[in-house]
C-alpha cells in the first residue's frame, strides 16, 4: 500500500563528523508494532525520558501496548526515521472546543542522535505541514522543561517564539517543574 504524503515526509540535515560534513536523510512515518525493537532503544533510555512525562520502559510488552493503545490511534504521531528505522518520535496533539485552534508538539530522539540537527529538521518538517493538514490549527505550541536547553534550542532554530516561563506548571516525576512556552503561528514558518 502506498503512503500518502501526509503519512510519509522526508527531510535532510547536515552534521559534522570526523570526515567533514555529512548529509543525513530523515523521514517521518507512522510508528508500528513491528518497530518495537527500535522503539525500545530510546524508550528504555533514562536520559531520553528525563524530561518526558513517562518513565523509561522496562518491558517489550509495555512498549507494544503503548504503540497499540496510544500511538496507532493518535491522530498525528510519527516515527523519526533514518533509513526507515525509527530513532525517535514526534507528535502533535489536538485540542478541542474553543481551544481547537491550538495543538501541542512533542518529540523524543535517541541520545545517539542528539546534536546532529535531526530533531530540528523533524520539528521544521512538522511545523511546515501540520497547518496544511489541519487547517483549523493557527497555533502550534511546545512546553519545554526550563532545564531542557537542547530542546529549547531546537524550537528556536525552527522559528518558534519563546513566550515565557510558566512557574510550577507541571508535576513531573514527583517535582513541580517550571516550563517554557514556545509557539509558532500558521503562516509564520
Amino acid at each position: 500500500m502506498e503512503e500518502s504524503p501526509s503519512q510519509q515526509d522526508h527531510g535532510t540535515c547536515f552534521t559534522e563528523g570526523d570526515n567533514g560534513l555529512s548529509k543525513i536523510s530523515i523521514n517521518l512515518r507512522p510508528l508500528n508494532v513491528s518497530d518495537i525493537d527500535a522503539f525500545m532503544v530510546w524508550a528504555t533510555d533514562k536520559e531520553v525520558a528525563r524530561f518526558c512525562t513517562w518513565e523509561p520502559y522496562t518491558s517489550k510488552e509495555d512498549g507494544i501496548n503503548f504503540i497499540k493503545d496510544k500511538v496507532i490511534p493518535h491522530p498525528w504521531f510519527r516515527a523519526i526515521c533514518i533509513n526507515d528505522t525509527p530513532i525517535g518520535a514526534i507528535s502533535v496533539t489536538a485540542n478541542s472546543g474553543n481551544d481547537k485552534c491550538r495543538g501541542e508538539l512533542g518529540y523524543v530522539l535517541g541520545t545517539k542522535y542528539w546534536g546532529k540537527g535531526i530533531a530540528t529538521e523533524a520539528v521544521k518538517m512538522v511545523s511546515e505541514i501540520i497547518f496544511k493538514e489541519w487547517p483549523h490549527l493557527v497555533r502550534l505550541e511546545a512546553l519545554v522543561d526550563v532545564e531542557n536547553i537542547g530542546s529549547q534550542r531546537v524550537l528556536e532554530k525552527v522559528g518558534f517564539l519563546r513566550e515565557g516561563i510558566l512557574r510550577k506548571y507541571m508535576l513531573l516525576k514527583g517535582r513541580y517543574r517550571d516550563m517554557v512556552m514556545f509557539s509558532i503561528l500558521s503562516g509564520s514558518h
